[in-house]
This record gives structure tokens, C-alpha cells and sequence, in this order.
């Protein structure tokens, strides 16, 4: 085995309201508001990230917020759903405050960890689950402190059209393990510390289609540009459809569709999120890349305005 990608980079969901998802992710789940800016293809859309302190890769939630967008169905061909780790023993603290904000749980134990599965407020599936690995999140927000802050990405179930095919992917060319089988998951898992762990659902799941409440993509980790190109090349070797290189300003990427239609996209580790901010400025102000700021003024006045709310 040639390569392997540490694990999850970031993944890119598809949202309503751009408020309730700002309240949704900072203001209850307590994640740092990291960047606003706009997705780079439409610029009347936001693009939000929100992570830990630093906006590390492998805690990076992003958001492409669509005011009255239509509700997506997750199925197949997507990521069913988005698993954030917490520290152990965390997990009673976030079962009350989710009930305090009327968000209904259910607690599962999958592979002898401890989870809780719930929605966010435009239906996307959510779970946390307690584990060891990766460092603790120094951000704190409201009653939400590191010692039971989300850590990052636990990772992620995949709802692939071909799941066999999509588990041949991530562990002949991607360096993934398998670790486990349990009732119709197989689980496999990349040797990073955080992000690491991808579940792969075996039966079949009703077709999904796009909409607010579903995962666009998911992104994996490459150290850095050459590595990059490296998988590029890897993966072109190996039958599948790579763009271009895309300049996302804080990190490089390359995307793909895998044969069981998920859309996947390899990231670059760096820039990073303080190319434009300070650390103790990240997510206060709209950045745009360097070909937009022409249009700069007429961008600002087609999206909403949005804040960051403690709702404690």
C-alpha cells in the first residue's frame, strides 16, 4: 500500500436558514464560527466552517446555507451521517443540553462505543460518540467547555449505491483498515487520531437527493500540495474522474466521484484559516477570495445578515 490519507479533512453539508445555522452549530453544539465567506462557485450563497479553536483539519463542519432551500432525502449516494467525537463521559451533558433545546436522542452502542444520534434543526443525521483519541478542543462557548467539547470528527456512515466497491477504494488505494463488523457496518479506519473512522452501510438505502439536511461532500486529508498531485495521479492510474486542482484559499482540493456515487474530495492540510484572520478574529468578517472583492459591495447586500449567539 502505497499511500494513506489520515482520515477526514472536512465535510460540506447543504443547510437552510443561514441564522438558524449559525445557532444551530456555535451557539448549541459550541463549535468555533472559524470563516465566513461564500461558496466560491455561487457567490450570493454563504460558505460557514465551524471547528475547533484553531480550525484544525479533521473538525471542520462546513455549510452552503440556502434561505427557503428545498429539503434534501439522505440516501444512497451520499454520507448518511456525520459522527463528532467527544471526550469519554461527555455524553450525558450533551443528552440535557439537546433536551433543553427540544433536539429528541437516541442512544446507540455500535463497536462497544457509546454514542447519540439526534438532527440538526434542517433534519441532517447527526451522532456523537465518546472516545479517547485526539486532543481536547481549548474553545469554550456558553456552558459548553473543553472537557466536553466536541473534539472534531468521529467520521462518518456512507450510504454508497455500491458499498463493496466503495470499501475497495478506501482500502486498496486510500489506506484504510478494516476493524470491524457489526449487523450491516463494516468499519474501516485511517491511522489518524481524529476523523478516522468511516463506516460503510451494507444493505440498500432508498436513493438520496440533494437538498438542506444533506451532505454535498466529503473531504479526506493530503499533507500538502505534492501529496496531493500524488493522489491525483493515484487515482487517475485507477479509473476514476479527478478535476483540476481547485484553490479553495485555505486549503487545495480535488474532487471525485467514487463508484458508489458519493462525492469525495481530497484536501490539502494547509494554508490553513489565519491567512486572513488573526486566531482571536476568526469568523468575525466576510472574506472573499481575491476575485470577488470587485464585486464585493453588491455581494454584501444579497446575503442575510447573520451573527454569532450564545443561547444558553
Amino acid at each position: 500500500m502505497a499511500k494513506a490519507t489520515k482520515g477526514v479533512h472536512h465535510i460540506t453539508a447543504i443547510a437552510g436558514d443561514p441564522q438558524e445555522n449559525m445557532d444551530f452549530y456555535a451557539g448549541i453544539l459550541g463549535l468555533r464560527f472559524v470563516k465566513k465567506t461564500v461558496n466560491f462557485d455561487d457567490p450570493g450563497t454563504y460558505h460557514f466552517y465551524f471547528g475547533d479553536e484553531n480550525g484544525s483539519p479533521g473538525t471542520i463542519m462546513t455549510f452552503f446555507p440556502v434561505q427557503d432551500a428545498l429539503k434534501g432525502r439522505v440516501g444512497s449516494g451520499q454520507v448518511g451521517v456525520t459522527s463528532f467525537v467527544v471526550p469519554p463521559d461527555s455524553l450525558s451533558f450533551w443528552e440535557k443540553r439537546l433536551a433543553k433545546f427540544d433536539i429528541h436522542t437516541k442512544k446507540t452502542d455500535r463497536f462497544g462505543e457509546r454514542s447519540l444520534e439526534f438532527e440538526d434543526v434542517h433534519g441532517l443525521r447527526l451522532e456523537l460518540v465518546e472516545r479517547e483519541e485526539g486532543p481536547l478542543n481549548d474553545w469554550s462557548f456558553g456552558e459548553v467547555t473543553p472537557d466536553v467539547a466536541i473534539k472534531g470528527f468521529g467520521g462518518a456512515t456512507l450510504y454508497s449505491r455500491q458499498p463493496g466497491k466503495t470499501a475497495e477504494l478506501l482500502t486498496e488505494l486510500m489506506g484504510l483498515e478494516k476493524t470491524g463488523e457489526e449487523e450491516d457496518i463494516i468499519r474501516l479506519q485511517a491511522d489518524g487520531d481524529i476523523g478516522n473512522v468511516i463506516d460503510i452501510k451494507q444493505s440498500a438505502v432508498i436513493r438520496g437527493l440533494q437538498g438542506a439536511g444533506t451532505i454535498h461532500h466529503i473531504a479526506f486529508r493530503a499533507d500538502d500540495d505534492d501529496d496531493q498531485l500524488e493522489w491525483q495521479s493515484l487515482l487517475q492510474e485507477n479509473g476514476y474522474q479527478v478535476t483540476p486542482v481547485q484553490d479553495r484559499n485555505y486549503f487545495n482540493s480535488v474532487y471525485f466521484r467514487e463508484h458508489g456515487h458519493i462525492l469525495f474530495e481530497i484536501a490539502t492540510d494547509s494554508p490553513g484559516f489565519m491567512i486572513d484572520e488573526k486566531k482571536d478574529q476568526l469568523g468575525e468578517s466576510l472574506h472573499l477570495p481575491e476575485w470577488y472583492e470587485p464585486h464585493r459591495e453588491r455581494i454584501e447586500n444579497i446575503l442575510l445578515p447573520v451573527e454569532v449567539r450564545k443561547l444558553d
